[in-house]
C-alpha cells in the first residue's frame, strides 16, 4: 500500500514538473513573441528604420544564384496557399473520418480560417509595399506581415502541437517537432532570399502566428472543456443507426 502510494505522489509531482516547464516555454516564446511583434511595428512604422531589413538582404545578396532560387521557390511553396488549403482539407478529413477525432476536424479549420483573416486584415492596415528587385514573378499584395511566415507558423506549428500529444516516443516526437521548426523557418528563410519579404515582415509574421496559435488553442481548450459534456457525444461518437422497424 505504501509502496503504491509513494509511485503515485512521485508521478504526480512529475507529471506537475513537465506541465511547469512545458507552460514556462509556451509562456516565454509567447511573450518574446509579443514583444518581437510590437518591435518591428516600432521599429519599420514609428522610427522608420529599415537598415536591418537591407543588412539582410545585402548578406543573401552573394548566395543568389540560378541553383539556390530554384530550391528556395520550391521551399516556398509549402507556405503558399495553393498548398496549404488542399493540406488543411485533407488534414481535417483524416481526423474527420479516419481518426475519428472529432475535436481536431474542429480545431484545424477554426485555426486556418481566423489566421488567413488576421493576416489579410493586418496587411491591410498596415500597407507597407513589398521590396525591390524581387526574384522571380512579383508578389503585388502588401507586405507587412509576411503571410507565409504567419501561415506557415499556424499550420505546421498545428502539427506539432498534434505530434506533441500523440506521437508516444520521445525520440520520434521531438524529431519530427524539431523538422517541423526547421522547415518554418526555411519558408522565412526562402521569403528573404526571394525577396519577396523584408526580414522585419518575416519576424512579424512568424511573432503573429505563434501569438494566434497559442490564443487560438487556448479558446478552443476551453470551449472544449466547457461544452464537452453537451458536445462530446455529438461531435465525438459516430451517429447511431437508427434500429426501429419501417
Amino acid at each position: 500500500m505504501f509502496r503504491r502510494l509513494s509511485k503515485g505522489v512521485k508521478r504526480f509531482w512529475a507529471g506537475v514538473a513537465l506541465l511547469s516547464v512545458e507552460m514556462v516555454v509556451i509562456f516565454g516564446v509567447f511573450f518574446l513573441s509579443l514583444y518581437a511583434f510590437i518591435f518591428m511595428t516600432r521599429t519599420v512604422f514609428l522610427l522608420r528604420n529599415e537598415d536591418m531589413d537591407n543588412r539582410v538582404f545585402d548578406v543573401l545578396k552573394p548566395y543568389i544564384n540560378d541553383t539556390n532560387t530554384s530550391i528556395m521557390n520550391f521551399i516556398t511553396f509549402f507556405g503558399k496557399h495553393e498548398f496549404l488549403v488542399p493540406a488543411n482539407l485533407l488534414l481535417i478529413a483524416y481526423y474527420l473520418f479516419i481518426k475519428k477525432h472529432r475535436w481536431y476536424s474542429i480545431k484545424i479549420p477554426t485555426i486556418v480560417i481566423s489566421s488567413m483573416l488576421l493576416m489579410f486584415g493586418l496587411k491591410r492596415v498596415f500597407a507597407r509595399d513589398r521590396p525591390e528587385g524581387q526574384l522571380l514573378e512579383a508578389a503585388e499584395n502588401f507586405s507587412f506581415p509576411s503571410g507565409h511566415a504567419l501561415m506557415s507558423v499556424t499550420f505546421y506549428g498545428l502539427l506539432a502541437y498534434i505530434a506533441w500529444h500523440s506521437v508516444k516516443n520521445k525520440t520520434a516526437r521531438g524529431v519530427v517537432i524539431a523538422l517541423l521548426i526547421l522547415w518554418i523557418l526555411l519558408i522565412g528563410l526562402s521569403r528573404l532570399y526571394l525577396r519577396r519579404h523584408f526580414y522585419s515582415d518575416v519576424i512579424a509574421g512568424f511573432a503573429m502566428g505563434f501569438l494566434w496559435l497559442v490564443l487560438s488553442l487556448k479558446v478552443i481548450r476551453q470551449i472544449e472543456k466547457r461544452g464537452k459534456k453537451v458536445l462530446d457525444p455529438i461531435v465525438q461518437q459516430p451517429p447511431e443507426l437508427d434500429n426501429k422497424p419501417t
